[in-house]
């Protein structure tokens, strides 16, 4: 039987179109290509790449480090229409001109962003969910989609001049009924907003060559895919890629992207560190979800001063801004409070005054620190200071720092008022009526300045504050109408000066 095989062995399959001719497999090379043009995987240790998924890195045995991303030929790079677009030039002799900004027509936003949006420039913004992000974007598109196009002087506005800006929001989170059912609650007309449901990143630039929008949102970016790539949405390499892919039209059309990010457990922005690195402006929407005050912070802009924040408040009409932060974050004591101490603190240009509070109660062997809104290394820190340069022993305390309001503060300016407070507490005595204080405590004991003193205390005075106790560095040379002032210079300086008031 194995001779007659050997001795008539299988026909040869012949290819169609071909007489005689043998059909081959094609060449490894070719299958190469072919698995080239889709997706590859890139060792972010050393950047080697591998056709498939491998737990080690074949280059240099690194486990786990083989991420997916989009494979391209050399001849059909996405970035190869960018290199050399620019020719070298001198530094002096390049014209920098401001960059017009269009508001947004919700203040607070504009004032987190610098003064509003820029042409390509590209927007993320995230938060916790529910915390309003959807609402605030789409109260902005809708605004926007009633503003006059600005174009430079002599050029032609698309759609006519005095045309109004066009505005498209993707969705991929809810469907087209849902954010009509929004804007209806919200009480906005929406008459010019596009509106676009869909996650294929292909179909999305697509709508964006066609629609030619001046103001584009994306909502959100985690849930857009690329066919190019064959991970899940939401994964790093889909969101390293739609973010760049969206980057890239933004920057070439000259639309204004507004990118919205979920956030980790920890608050931060979900997905790889480089989608914070490729945007111009980073925005974090803080807040309670029980409460009805929001923040926007900017972490990073590229356009404008960073650490702005935009207040708003929560109503059945969407998001409105408050004119007076500072008042949401004073307690409404009808008589002072042992504990409590007003501090002026610095957000981006923006002097605000806080209410600190302290708590302080017999402990056990082991007596708490705890603090929000604070650094709690920091309250430990100045608790040592406190024993040590000004004698007020806490060791047998447990230790309890508030900041009201839900706003987290992170300057060091905030010494001076939670060591006062901590020390009201203790002694079971408030601090007196319209008290503000502000002030860097350093180790050596030394009551160090803040920045913009003049502001701060402008700011206080402004809003009735009559007392104050600030650094040596930050006492004005002109008095302040109203406003009395104690500069210090150590901390026990300052203890003392507010038990001579109180």
């Amino acid at each position: 039987m194995s001779r007659r095989r050997a001795q008539h062995p299988a026909p040869r399959r012949r290819t169609p179109g071909s007489a005689g001719a043998v059909a081959r497999c094609p060449p490894h090379d070719t299958i190469a290509a072919m698995a080239r043009e889709r997706s590859e995987y890139v060792c972010t240790a050393c950047g080697g790449t591998s056709p498939k998924w491998l737990g080690r890195c074949p280059h240099c045995e690194a486990w786990n480090t083989l991420q997916e991303q989009r494979a391209q030929s050399p001849g059909d790079h996405r970035f190869q229409a960018l290199a050399g677009a620019q020719a070298v030039a001198t530094l002096s002799e390049i014209v920098a001109a401001e960059l017009p900004r269009t508001p947004t027509g919700q203040e607070e936003l504009d004032r987190a962003l610098g003064g509003g949006i820029v042409a390509g420039g590209v927007m993320l913004i995230g938060g916790d969910p529910g915390i309003g992000k959807s609402t605030l974007l789409l109260q902005a598109a809708d605004s926007l989609s009633r503003t006059p196009v600005r174009t430079p002087a002599g050029a032609a506005a698309p759609g006519g001049q005095g045309a109004a800006m066009r505005v498209l929001y993707v969705t991929g989170e809810e469907s087209g009924a849902q954010v009509a059912l929004r804007a209806r609650r919200l009480g906005l007309g929406g008459e010019r907003v596009r509106v676009l449901a869909e996650i294929q990143l292909e179909k999305i630039v697509h709508a964006l060559r066609t629609e030619a929008p001046a103001f584009c949102v994306i909502d959100s970016i985690q849930t857009l895919y690329s066919d190019a790539l064959s991970s899940a949405p939401g994964s790093v390499a889909q969101v390293r890629e739609c973010a760049a892919q969206l980057t890239r039209h933004a920057k070439a059309s000259g639309t204004a992207l507004v990118l919205v990010g979920h956030v980790t457990k920890d608050g931060t922005l979900a997905g790889p560190r480089v989608l914070e690195h490729i945007v111009d402006t980073v925005l974090y929407f803080e807040g309670d979800t029980h409460s009805s005050f929001r923040l926007v912070r900017a972490i990073k802009n590229r356009f404008g001063a960073v650490n702005e924040i935009g207040v708003f408040a929560m109503t059945d009409r969407g998001l409105k801004g408050v004119a007076n932060p500072s008042a949401i974050f004073l307690s409404t004591h009808g008589d002072p409070v042992p504990g409590s101490c007003v501090l002026v603190t610095l957000e981006g240009t923006r002097p605000l005054l806080v209410e600190v509070q302290a708590l302080v109660d017999a402990g056990g062997p082991s007596p708490r620190r705890l603090s929000v809104g604070l650094d709690r290394d920091r309250l430990a820190m100045l608790l040592a200071v406190l024993h040590r340069h000004a004698g007020v022993s806490c060791m047998d305390q447990d230790v309890f720092v508030n900041a009201v309001g839900g706003v987290r503060i992170a300057e060091p300016a905030a010494d001076l008022a939670v060591l006062l407070a901590i020390q009201s507490s203790l002694r079971g005595r408030a601090l007196p009526r319209g008290f503000v204080a502000f002030g860097e405590v350093g180790l050596a004991g030394e009551v160090r300045p803040a920045p913009r003193g003049q502001e701060r205390l402008k700011e206080a005075a402004k809003l009735g504050f009559g007392v104050a106790v600030v650094p040596q560095a930050n006492a004005p040379k002109k008095p302040i109408a109203g406003l009395a002032i104690h500069a210090v210079r150590r901390i026990d300086e300052a203890i003392a000066a507010v038990r001579e008031l109180g």
